[in-house]
């Protein structure tokens, strides 16, 4: 079965265009976890939900059209529209990502070598590191001084900032380095940040060093020390662009998840009047390294602040918890490997996901023999297809590559968990994880629209 162009069924791509100006804006505002979730909270805010940690400190309990977020250390969102119904009969969950592959700054980064100062780092999540060097890079994140106040710091994104860069070998002199494999071009410990050159006056002993220690502490406010409680990360310096001579695509850095990210929480916040099953929007950290830490899905905190919300609508128990999670509908929304021509022989065909064709459903994802798969039943796949038909939404279905090729987790497994019907659902992106990725932007609106049906017409499989 081949689906359809989904520019087709426009006659006009207005609608599109200014959702996909919306969503560059938030690509440019939320390069890390942390700026996703400011965003989040204030679009929130703006919607009218108010912060479920104020209800819970004060016991105000809540009824049938209340709106509540709640900012989970900074690098999580949660938020919840109350319905008619009672909330042990489920709630209608979209759920995406807000972490991306970048690289991170050491705790103990800073020095000096022949003249030039770095910043030692670590990569984060799946990265091809050959593609990191010979760009323009920013740093964004938060330096904690000791009695808790908390520095943003973002360099490299204004007109007049500086940028950095991580070097890269000249062509005369790579002949050996051009033989090795893709995984060794370049090494992890070599991904070290260019910062300086310029020696400060009068200091013998790594000048280079304290010129940029001082720097610093005159324009940024923190020393060396204050590295230890700093979370600073390497991201593509600039702003996601249209991409192609009709500007049907959008070129960024960040399009995993945050292609998914956006539209679920537009999706919720838009949703108008009180619906009948609880909306729930969860935005995670902390996928791209196995969704691991107390940020991400792995842990406890949207089970906890799910028992602190049930708490506040009926009287708490364990086991109405349990109904609750396991009676819930969920849309794991993570990016598709998008159909790729110029790499035709890792992807199969007719189980491929294409540019252009709408929303991406993955029943099932792992690798090889469906490893460390969520495997979505029929009668759930059922159930979707006949909300996107409701909705008037373009879908397809994909695997992640060929059997024995391919293969990719999402945080759908760990919602299965509870028992709640799950399926991966996504925008299709070519250049996945590179630091910039592309996108259809009718895609990124097809999956606004799936994820409006979904909160919608989803209700409990019988």
């Amino acid at each position: 079965m081949e689906r359809k162009n989904a520019w087709t069924t426009y006659k006009t791509t207005e609608e599109i265009d200014q959702f996909s100006d919306a969503y560059r804006a938030f690509l440019d505002q939320g390069k890390t976890e942390r700026e996703c979730v400011t965003f989040s909270v204030a679009e929130a805010k703006k919607h009218g939900f108010t912060d479920l940690a104020k209800a819970i400190r004060e016991n105000r309990k809540l009824k049938a059209g209340d709106r509540v977020y709640y900012n989970w250390m900074n690098k999580s969102f949660v938020a919840y529209i109350i319905g008619k119904k009672p909330v042990e009969e489920g709630m209608n969950i979209l759920g995406a990502h807000i972490d991306s592959p970048r690289i991170d700054v050491k705790q103990n980064p800073l020095y000096e070598d022949t003249d030039l100062a770095y910043l030692d780092t670590h990569y984060y999540g799946g990265i091809k590191k050959y593609q990191w060097v010979a760009m323009p890079l920013a740093l964004h994140g938060v330096v904690v001084k000791k009695d808790g106040k908390v520095l943003p710091v973002v360099i490299g994104e204004e007109e007049g900032d500086p940028v950095f860069c991580i070097s890269d070998l000249l062509p005369h002199l790579a002949q050996e380095q051009m033989e090795k494999k893709g995984a060794k071009v370049v090494e992890g410990e070599s991904l070290n940040l260019i910062i300086g050159s310029q020696p400060m006056a009068g200091k013998k002993k790594e000048p280079v060093k304290e010129m940029m220690l001082d720097i610093l502490k005159k324009k940024y406010q923190f020393t060396e020390e204050d590295f230890l409680s700093a979370e600073l990360e390497i991201v593509p310096a600039g702003k996601a662009r249209d991409m192609g001579l009709d500007r049907s695509m959008i070129l960024g850095y960040g399009h995993d998840d945050r292609c998914c990210a956006y539209p679920s929480l537009r999706a919720l916040v838009d949703y108008e009047g009180t619906p009948d099953y609880t909306l729930c929007c969860v935005l995670t950290d902390k996928e791209e390294i196995g969704s691991v830490g107390a940020t991400g899905m792995a842990a406890r905190y949207f089970e906890n602040i799910t028992a602190e919300l049930v708490g506040l609508l009926q009287p708490y128990t364990d086991l109405a918890l349990r109904r609750v999670l396991s009676a819930s509908r969920m849309l794991s929304s993570d990016v598709s490997a998008g159909y790729d021509p110029n790499y035709a022989s890792v992807f199969e065909k007719k189980n491929a996901a294409y540019l252009g064709r709408g929303i991406t459903f993955n029943k099932y994802t792992g690798s090889r023999g469906k490893s460390g798969s969520n495997d979505a039943n029929a009668e759930f796949m059922a159930a979707i297809r006949d909300i996107m038909d409701k909705g008037k939404v373009s879908f397809q279905t994909a695997e992640l590559g060929r059997v024995d090729v391919g293969g990719g987790g999402t945080i759908a497994y760990l919602c299965a968990k509870y028992g709640m019907n799950v399926i991966d659902s996504g925008i299709p992106v070519l250049s996945m994880h590179a630091p910039w990725e592309v996108i259809s932007k009718v895609d990124l609106y097809e999956g606004y629209k799936c994820y409006c049906a979904f909160l919608k017409h989803a209700s409990a499989i019988k």
